[in-house]
């Protein structure tokens, strides 16, 4: 939960049902085009669950923001939902016996409810931690012009790595060679331009 946290997020969201937003969760995140892989650190505002016909919220949308599904990132309070459902069920089980009996099943179910207003409390206080977080993000680092350190031979269509320091940091990148030529490992070269697909760098001698 805690190594999850994606701090490159801009959460400033206040619990209020007089929203005003114009993008509907229908359509997905960032334009529907959001990956498996982005879903355990996305992070939920209040703009993604207005309709943006009727301008208004239903009331499975008021829940998102009230128990604060909406402006934390989701898995980090979907976390602590589990987390507490769990601990609600067996502490109460464990108190009236029924971990192994049909009571005990419908102590799980009604877990659900106290479970979402202890997230609630739980999970509020994070919110002015997250909001001075990177609130900007992390600026692009702009490689090209650079010099950097072969860390293996290159040559002709061939993919190597090399070492580039920029700001303050030893940064590993995907070279290749600009004109085809063989450029030795070890050797200082200069970041010319990148690919046209962004995974490698164009890189000539100095």
């Amino acid at each position: 939960m805690i190594t999850g946290i994606d701090f490159d997020l801009d959460i400033d969201v206040d619990v209020d049902i007089d929203v005003d937003a114009d993008i509907d969760l229908d359509t997905g995140l960032e334009g529907g085009n959001m990956d498996f892989q982005d879903v355990a650190n996305a992070e939920v505002d209040r703009e993604h669950v207005v309709n943006k016909r009727t301008r208004r919220l239903k009331w499975w949308q008021i829940l998102l923001i009230y128990f604060n599904f909406v402006g934390l990132p989701f898995m980090f309070t979907f976390t602590f939902w589990i987390f507490n459902w769990w601990l609600i069920t067996v502490l109460a089980t464990l108190i009236t016996g029924s971990y192994d009996n049909s009571f005990g099943f419908i102590i799980v179910l009604a877990a659900l409810i106290p479970a979402l207003i202890l997230t609630k409390i739980t999970t509020t206080p994070f919110k002015s931690f997250f909001k001075n977080l990177n609130k900007d993000g992390d600026k692009a680092v702009d490689f090209l012009g650079r010099k950097a350190l072969l860390l293996s031979t290159i040559s002709g269509d061939k993919l190597g790595n090399a070492e580039v320091m920029a700001d303050g940091n030893n940064m590993s990148i995907y070279v290749k060679s600009l004109d085809g030529s063989e450029l030795h490992f070890r050797e200082s070269v200069l970041i010319i331009k990148q690919s046209d697909d962004k995974n490698y760098f164009l890189v000539s001698k100095i």
